[in-house]
């Protein structure tokens, strides 16, 4: 896993520019909110931490938690969850990595989105989730 997080690091320096301390710090703290929910069946703030896009997709918290539980499996349940670098995007949003480790001991990272919303709060438009090379299961 530590080896993950430090390939995880270097490719975050070698990739587009890194988010500013505070475009990046709002990007961890929506995710976290999102995925403490998550640890607590807490569906509505879970669910409003999704951009307006994706609660159109899922017109409740109901519907949108049980999509993540099967499809987000590692993000819903799991024993890490370990920030990586932000980074700003082209089009004004910021995408998170994250590594981590799902209830099972097998290694995945996500790639979240994020996007301010007019009154300037972020919200989660995605999450690209890829299990760590090497991994299988």
């Amino acid at each position: 896993m530590r080896a993950w997080l430090a390939l995880l690091f270097v490719l975050g320096l070698a990739g587009p520019a890194a988010a500013d301390d505070g475009a990046g710090a709002a990007a961890r703290a929506v995710i976290a909110k999102q995925v403490e929910a998550f640890g607590r069946d807490d569906a509505p703030t879970a669910y409003a931490q999704a951009a307006p896009a994706i609660r159109e997709l899922f017109p409740n918290a109901d519907l949108f938690i049980g999509m993540v539980r099967n499809q987000y499996r590692p993000v819903y349940r799991h024993r890490s969850f370990v920030f990586g670098p932000a980074r700003d995007t082209d089009d004004g949003t910021v995408t998170q990595s994250v590594a981590i480790q799902d209830e099972y001991g097998v290694d995945w990272t996500a790639e979240y989105s994020l996007a301010r919303d007019a009154d300037g709060q972020w919200h989660i438009t995605g999450c690209r989730l890829v299990k760590a090379p090497g991994t299988s299961a």
